[in-house]
C-alpha cells in the first residue's frame, strides 16, 4: 500500500513597501511588496512548509536558511521547485493542495487561476488539484491593519512510484 501524507505549512511576511510583491509567483504590479531574504511569497513558502512536513523533512528555514546569501532574493516558486525535488528524491509527490491567504489586500481573485497553474506547474498536478483561497481579516489582526500578508497551506501526497513487491 502506498504511503499517505499530509502537511500543513503557515508563512507570514511583514509589509515592506519597497519590494515587488509576489504571491503564488504571480507579480503584483502597484502593491506593497513583503520583506524577506527570498522574495517573500508567503503562498509559495507555505506550501513549501507543508510539503516538508508532510515528508517529516523539517521547515523551509532548515532548506533554505536566510543566513545563506544564495537564497537572498530567491523566487518562491523556484525555493518550491527545490522542495519538490526534495520529496522526489525520497520517492514521494505530492497530489492536492490548499491554500488560503489572508490579507487587506491584494484581491487575488482576478488572478487567482494564474496562481493555481503556478502551483500546479511546480507540484506537478493537474491545477484542478489546486485550490487557491483568500479571506480579508477586515480590520482584525496584524494582517486586518496592513502589517503583512499571512498564507496557509495544506497538501495531501503519496509515494510517487508503487514500492516493489514483496517476494
Amino acid at each position: 500500500m502506498a504511503e499517505l501524507m499530509a502537511g500543513l505549512g503557515v508563512d507570514f511576511h511583514s509589509a515592506s513597501g519597497g519590494r515587488p510583491l509576489w504571491l503564488g509567483g504571480v507579480l503584483f504590479e502597484g502593491e506593497p511588496g513583503l520583506a524577506g531574504h527570498s522574495d517573500a511569497d508567503v503562498i509559495c513558502h507555505a506550501v513549501g512548509d507543508a510539503l516538508l512536513g508532510a515528508a517529516a523533512l523539517g521547515d523551509l528555514g532548515q532548506h533554505f536558511p536566510d543566513s545563506d546569501p544564495g537564497y537572498e532574493g530567491m523566487a518562491g516558486l523556484d525555493l518550491l521547485s527545490r522542495v519538490v525535488g526534495l520529496l522526489s528524491e525520497r520517492g514521494l509527490a505530492p497530489h492536492r493542495c490548499d491554500v488560503t491567504l489572508i490579507a487587506e489586500r491584494p484581491s487575488i481573485a482576478e488572478r487567482r487561476d494564474e496562481i493555481r497553474a503556478n502551483l500546479a506547474a511546480v507540484l506537478r498536478v493537474e491545477a484542478t488539484a489546486v485550490s487557491v483561497k483568500a479571506t480579508r481579516p477586515e480590520g482584525l489582526g496584524l494582517t486586518g491593519v496592513g502589517a503583512g500578508c499571512l498564507a496557509l497551506a495544506t497538501v495531501g501526497g503519496a509515494e510517487s512510484e508503487p514500492p516493489a513487491s514483496a517476494s
